[in-house]
């Protein structure tokens, strides 16, 4: 299986990198434009995941009709 970090909406790229940049600065990670090799797995880690949760809930709230987003806001 072959992976890619490529975004499969390539027009949701931006959002998605101005999501990424909010999520590290609200965890305390120090994520930078470019090279990020410093950083522990855990803390990508932890970037990735919590982006996920967050997507997860804003799904939710869309699908039970509920439209308030808390913290973060994606567009």
């Amino acid at each position: 299986m072959s992976t890619s970090n490529t975004t499969a909406v390539p027009e949701a790229k931006g959002a998605m990198d101005r999501f990424k940049f909010e999520v590290a600065n609200e965890l305390g990670v120090p994520l930078t434009d470019g090279y990020n090799g410093n950083l522990t797995s855990k803390q990508n880690g932890s970037v990735g995941g919590y982006m996920v949760k967050k997507m997860i809930e804003a799904q939710e709230r869309q699908m039970s009709g509920t439209s308030q987003m808390s913290g973060t806001t994606m567009r």
